[in-house]
Protein backbone atom coordinates (compact mmCIF):
# COMPACT_ATOMS: atom_id res chain seq x y z
CA UNK A 1 0.00 0.00 0.00
CA UNK A 2 2.25 2.15 0.61
CA UNK A 3 4.56 1.46 -2.25
CA UNK A 4 1.88 2.11 -4.71
CA UNK A 5 1.30 5.95 -2.33
CA UNK A 6 4.50 6.63 -3.00
CA UNK A 7 4.52 6.35 -6.39
CA UNK A 8 1.68 8.36 -6.72
CA UNK A 9 2.96 11.15 -4.70
CA UNK A 10 6.21 10.69 -7.36
CA UNK A 11 3.81 11.49 -10.65
CA UNK A 12 1.86 14.02 -9.01
CA UNK A 13 4.95 16.12 -8.06
CA UNK A 14 6.64 15.87 -10.90
CA UNK A 15 4.42 15.68 -13.35
CA UNK A 16 1.66 18.34 -10.82
CA UNK A 17 4.43 20.29 -10.76
CA UNK A 18 5.39 20.85 -14.33
CA UNK A 19 1.44 21.44 -15.44
CA UNK A 20 1.62 23.98 -12.73
CA UNK A 21 4.41 25.90 -13.95
CA UNK A 22 2.60 26.17 -17.10
CA UNK A 23 4.09 23.26 -18.79
CA UNK A 24 1.28 20.85 -21.34
CA UNK A 25 1.68 17.37 -20.10
CA UNK A 26 0.70 16.05 -23.52
CA UNK A 27 4.47 17.06 -24.57
CA UNK A 28 5.60 14.75 -22.12
CA UNK A 29 3.70 11.79 -24.15
CA UNK A 30 6.20 10.10 -26.01
CA UNK A 31 5.28 6.14 -26.32
CA UNK A 32 8.69 6.10 -28.63
CA UNK A 33 10.75 8.05 -26.09
CA UNK A 34 9.75 5.26 -23.57
CA UNK A 35 9.89 2.27 -25.74
CA UNK A 36 13.54 3.18 -26.32
CA UNK A 37 14.36 3.38 -22.67
CA UNK A 38 12.38 0.90 -21.14
CA UNK A 39 13.18 -1.92 -24.13
CA UNK A 40 16.59 -1.43 -23.82
CA UNK A 41 16.35 -1.31 -20.03
CA UNK A 42 14.51 -4.87 -20.49
CA UNK A 43 17.08 -6.20 -23.35
CA UNK A 44 19.89 -5.30 -20.48
CA UNK A 45 18.09 -7.10 -18.02
CA UNK A 46 17.97 -9.94 -19.66
CA UNK A 47 21.13 -9.89 -20.42
CA UNK A 48 22.51 -9.93 -17.81
CA UNK A 49 20.76 -12.13 -15.68
CA UNK A 50 19.60 -15.81 -15.63
CA UNK A 51 15.61 -17.20 -15.30
CA UNK A 52 16.25 -17.78 -12.04
CA UNK A 53 17.88 -14.52 -10.76
CA UNK A 54 14.96 -12.97 -13.22
CA UNK A 55 12.60 -15.07 -11.58
CA UNK A 56 13.39 -14.15 -7.97
CA UNK A 57 13.62 -10.76 -9.04
CA UNK A 58 9.97 -10.35 -9.93
CA UNK A 59 8.66 -12.59 -7.04
CA UNK A 60 10.79 -9.86 -5.17
CA UNK A 61 8.82 -7.00 -6.86
CA UNK A 62 5.46 -8.42 -6.37
CA UNK A 63 6.54 -8.99 -2.67
CA UNK A 64 7.14 -4.86 -2.19
CA UNK A 65 3.13 -4.51 -3.27
CA UNK A 66 2.22 -6.27 -0.10
CA UNK A 67 2.32 -4.79 3.78
CA UNK A 68 5.08 -6.41 5.98
CA UNK A 69 4.00 -8.96 8.26
CA UNK A 70 6.44 -8.27 10.70
CA UNK A 71 4.66 -6.42 13.26
CA UNK A 72 4.12 -5.95 17.43
CA UNK A 73 1.70 -8.87 16.84
CA UNK A 74 4.13 -10.97 15.03
CA UNK A 75 6.48 -10.69 17.22
CA UNK A 76 4.87 -10.91 20.30
CA UNK A 77 3.46 -14.85 18.86
CA UNK A 78 7.11 -15.53 18.44
CA UNK A 79 7.94 -14.68 22.41
CA UNK A 80 5.05 -16.79 23.66
CA UNK A 81 5.83 -19.59 21.60
CA UNK A 82 9.00 -20.31 22.03
CA UNK A 83 7.97 -19.06 25.92
CA UNK A 84 5.38 -22.15 25.96
CA UNK A 85 8.18 -24.11 24.24
CA UNK A 86 11.31 -23.31 26.85
CA UNK A 87 8.35 -24.00 29.11
CA UNK A 88 7.55 -27.35 28.18
CA UNK A 89 10.99 -28.81 27.36
CA UNK A 90 12.27 -27.67 31.00
CA UNK A 91 9.37 -29.33 33.07
CA UNK A 92 9.04 -32.32 30.46
CA UNK A 93 12.49 -32.63 28.71
CA UNK A 94 13.20 -31.74 24.93
CA UNK A 95 11.71 -35.05 23.46
CA UNK A 96 8.27 -33.60 24.81
CA UNK A 97 8.53 -31.01 21.96
CA UNK A 98 8.90 -33.62 19.37
CA UNK A 99 5.51 -34.06 18.11
CA UNK A 100 4.85 -30.08 17.82
CA UNK A 101 7.96 -30.55 15.65
CA UNK A 102 7.24 -33.36 13.57
CA UNK A 103 3.55 -32.34 13.02
CA UNK A 104 3.79 -28.23 13.24
CA UNK A 105 0.81 -27.89 11.41
CA UNK A 106 -1.28 -30.02 13.62
CA UNK A 107 0.31 -29.23 17.04
CA UNK A 108 -2.07 -27.50 19.39
CA UNK A 109 1.03 -25.53 21.01
CA UNK A 110 1.94 -24.17 18.05
CA UNK A 111 -1.50 -23.25 16.14
CA UNK A 112 -2.41 -20.94 19.26
CA UNK A 113 0.12 -18.70 16.86
CA UNK A 114 -1.31 -17.84 13.60
CA UNK A 115 1.03 -15.75 12.15
CA UNK A 116 3.93 -17.62 12.60
CA UNK A 117 2.61 -20.90 11.85
CA UNK A 118 1.67 -19.67 8.36
CA UNK A 119 5.14 -18.05 7.42
CA UNK A 120 7.14 -20.77 5.44
CA UNK A 121 9.88 -18.81 5.93
CA UNK A 122 10.24 -18.38 9.80
CA UNK A 123 8.73 -21.93 10.06
CA UNK A 124 11.22 -23.91 8.06
CA UNK A 125 14.08 -22.12 10.11
CA UNK A 126 12.07 -22.78 13.58
CA UNK A 127 11.76 -26.05 13.05
CA UNK A 128 14.98 -26.93 11.08
CA UNK A 129 17.13 -26.07 14.18
CA UNK A 130 15.06 -27.78 16.76
CA UNK A 131 14.98 -30.89 14.78
CA UNK A 132 18.87 -30.84 15.21
CA UNK A 133 18.33 -29.35 19.15
CA UNK A 134 15.96 -32.49 19.55
CA UNK A 135 18.33 -34.93 18.30
CA UNK A 136 21.31 -33.64 20.35
CA UNK A 137 23.48 -34.08 17.45
CA UNK A 138 25.24 -30.41 17.58
CA UNK A 139 26.44 -29.00 20.63
CA UNK A 140 25.70 -25.11 21.37
CA UNK A 141 28.69 -23.57 19.47
CA UNK A 142 27.92 -25.95 16.49
CA UNK A 143 24.52 -24.74 16.60
CA UNK A 144 25.58 -21.19 17.26
CA UNK A 145 27.42 -21.22 14.01
CA UNK A 146 24.94 -23.40 12.05
CA UNK A 147 22.51 -20.67 12.65
CA UNK A 148 24.60 -17.77 11.47
CA UNK A 149 25.17 -19.84 8.30
CA UNK A 150 21.30 -19.95 7.54
CA UNK A 151 21.27 -16.67 8.30
CA UNK A 152 24.06 -15.71 6.29
CA UNK A 153 22.30 -17.61 3.08
CA UNK A 154 19.27 -15.89 3.11
CA UNK A 155 21.09 -12.39 3.47
CA UNK A 156 22.41 -13.36 0.02
CA UNK A 157 19.66 -14.96 -1.91
CA UNK A 158 17.69 -11.47 -0.59
CA UNK A 159 20.97 -9.81 -2.05
CA UNK A 160 20.11 -10.93 -5.41
CA UNK A 161 16.65 -9.06 -6.44
CA UNK A 162 17.96 -5.93 -4.35
CA UNK A 163 21.49 -5.81 -6.52
CA UNK A 164 19.83 -6.50 -9.87
CA UNK A 165 17.42 -4.13 -9.36
CA UNK A 166 19.87 -1.13 -8.38
CA UNK A 167 21.61 -1.69 -11.28
CA UNK A 168 18.27 -1.62 -13.28
CA UNK A 169 17.67 1.65 -11.58
CA UNK A 170 21.69 3.38 -12.56
CA UNK A 171 21.36 1.80 -15.80
CA UNK A 172 18.00 3.69 -16.93
CA UNK A 173 19.01 7.56 -16.83
CA UNK A 174 21.78 6.23 -19.60
CA UNK A 175 18.94 4.94 -21.49
CA UNK A 176 17.27 8.04 -21.35
CA UNK A 177 20.89 10.20 -22.81
CA UNK A 178 20.74 7.12 -25.51
CA UNK A 179 17.16 8.27 -26.44
CA UNK A 180 17.77 11.76 -26.21
CA UNK A 181 21.13 11.61 -29.02
CA UNK A 182 18.79 9.53 -30.67
CA UNK A 183 16.61 12.44 -31.05
CA UNK A 184 18.91 14.97 -31.70
CA UNK A 185 20.30 12.78 -34.26
CA UNK A 186 16.89 12.61 -35.87
CA UNK A 187 16.42 17.09 -35.13
CA UNK A 188 19.79 17.16 -36.94
CA UNK A 189 18.43 15.50 -40.21
CA UNK A 190 16.06 17.53 -39.84
CA UNK A 191 17.20 20.80 -40.19
CA UNK A 192 15.31 21.86 -43.52
CA UNK A 193 12.16 21.94 -41.22
CA UNK A 194 10.81 24.85 -40.24
CA UNK A 195 11.89 25.84 -36.62
CA UNK A 196 8.25 24.77 -34.95
CA UNK A 197 9.53 21.43 -36.32
CA UNK A 198 12.77 21.63 -35.07
CA UNK A 199 11.69 23.05 -31.41
CA UNK A 200 8.75 20.06 -31.45
CA UNK A 201 12.03 17.54 -31.92
CA UNK A 202 14.24 18.62 -29.63
CA UNK A 203 11.34 18.79 -26.75
CA UNK A 204 11.35 15.03 -27.66
CA UNK A 205 14.89 14.46 -27.27
CA UNK A 206 14.64 16.45 -23.90
CA UNK A 207 11.97 14.36 -22.89
CA UNK A 208 14.37 10.79 -23.28
CA UNK A 209 16.97 12.45 -20.77
CA UNK A 210 14.02 13.41 -18.26
CA UNK A 211 12.55 10.35 -18.65
CA UNK A 212 15.18 7.83 -17.87
CA UNK A 213 16.02 9.61 -14.58
CA UNK A 214 12.69 9.70 -13.52
CA UNK A 215 12.09 5.95 -14.07
CA UNK A 216 15.19 5.10 -12.69
CA UNK A 217 15.42 7.41 -9.22
CA UNK A 218 11.61 8.31 -9.01
CA UNK A 219 10.35 4.44 -9.64
CA UNK A 220 12.71 1.66 -9.76
CA UNK A 221 15.54 2.52 -7.38
CA UNK A 222 13.00 3.05 -4.40
CA UNK A 223 11.82 -0.58 -4.88
CA UNK A 224 15.53 -1.94 -3.99
CA UNK A 225 15.25 0.36 -0.84
CA UNK A 226 11.81 -1.40 -0.43
CA UNK A 227 13.16 -4.60 -0.17
CA UNK A 228 16.19 -3.96 1.26
CA UNK A 229 14.14 -2.90 4.80
CA UNK A 230 11.69 -6.10 3.99
CA UNK A 231 15.29 -7.96 4.44
CA UNK A 232 16.36 -6.18 7.43
CA UNK A 233 12.77 -6.89 9.49
CA UNK A 234 13.11 -10.71 8.53
CA UNK A 235 16.82 -10.95 9.69
CA UNK A 236 16.13 -9.03 12.56
CA UNK A 237 13.32 -11.35 13.33
CA UNK A 238 15.59 -14.63 12.54
CA UNK A 239 18.41 -13.05 15.08
CA UNK A 240 15.84 -12.87 17.65
CA UNK A 241 14.72 -16.49 16.55
CA UNK A 242 18.44 -17.34 16.94
CA UNK A 243 18.46 -16.23 20.30
CA UNK A 244 15.62 -18.08 21.17
CA UNK A 245 16.50 -21.23 19.85
CA UNK A 246 20.44 -21.72 21.76
CA UNK A 247 18.35 -20.50 24.73
CA UNK A 248 16.00 -24.36 23.84
CA UNK A 249 19.42 -25.65 23.49
CA UNK A 250 21.08 -24.53 26.31
CA UNK A 251 17.87 -25.13 29.18
CA UNK A 252 17.85 -21.42 29.47
CA UNK A 253 15.13 -20.43 31.58
CA UNK A 254 12.00 -19.15 29.93
CA UNK A 255 11.53 -15.63 31.04
CA UNK A 256 15.06 -14.93 30.47
CA UNK A 257 15.41 -16.27 27.02
CA UNK A 258 12.38 -14.57 25.87
CA UNK A 259 13.53 -11.40 27.28
CA UNK A 260 17.09 -11.74 25.65
CA UNK A 261 15.29 -11.98 22.19
CA UNK A 262 13.02 -9.32 23.34
CA UNK A 263 15.93 -7.29 23.31
CA UNK A 264 17.20 -8.25 19.53
CA UNK A 265 14.05 -6.70 18.08
CA UNK A 266 13.35 -3.42 16.95
CA UNK A 267 12.14 -0.83 19.71
CA UNK A 268 9.51 0.52 18.10
CA UNK A 269 7.29 -2.97 17.27
CA UNK A 270 8.76 -4.91 20.38
CA UNK A 271 6.55 -4.97 23.86
CA UNK A 272 8.26 -3.36 26.67
CA UNK A 273 9.47 -5.42 29.59
CA UNK A 274 6.01 -4.92 31.56
CA UNK A 275 4.34 -5.24 28.52
CA UNK A 276 5.92 -8.62 27.94
CA UNK A 277 5.83 -10.01 31.69
CA UNK A 278 2.02 -9.27 31.04
CA UNK A 279 1.86 -11.24 28.08
CA UNK A 280 3.75 -14.36 29.45
CA UNK A 281 1.11 -14.46 32.71
CA UNK A 282 -1.38 -14.59 29.87
CA UNK A 283 0.14 -17.03 28.09
CA UNK A 284 0.74 -19.31 31.71
CA UNK A 285 -2.91 -18.72 32.33
CA UNK A 286 -4.32 -19.65 28.86
CA UNK A 287 -4.97 -16.18 28.08
CA UNK A 288 -4.44 -13.84 24.96
CA UNK A 289 -1.08 -13.90 23.76
CA UNK A 290 -1.73 -10.33 22.78
CA UNK A 291 -1.44 -7.43 24.86
CA UNK A 292 -3.52 -4.39 23.74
Amino acid sequence: MLVMIGLLIVIFSVFGGYALAGGHLLALFQPIELLMIGGAAMGAFVIGNDWRTIKITLKAVAATLRPTKYKREFNVQVLSLFYELLTKIRKEGMLAVENDIQNYKESPLISNYPLVQNDPKIMEFIIDHLQIIVTGRVDIHQLDEMIDVDIETYENETEIPIGTISKLADGLPAFGIVAAVMGVVHTMESMSQPPEVLGSLIAQALVGTFLGVLLGYGFVAPFAVALEGKRNATIKILQSIKVLLLAAASNTTPSIGVELARKVLFSDIRPNSTELEEILQGVKSGGATEHA
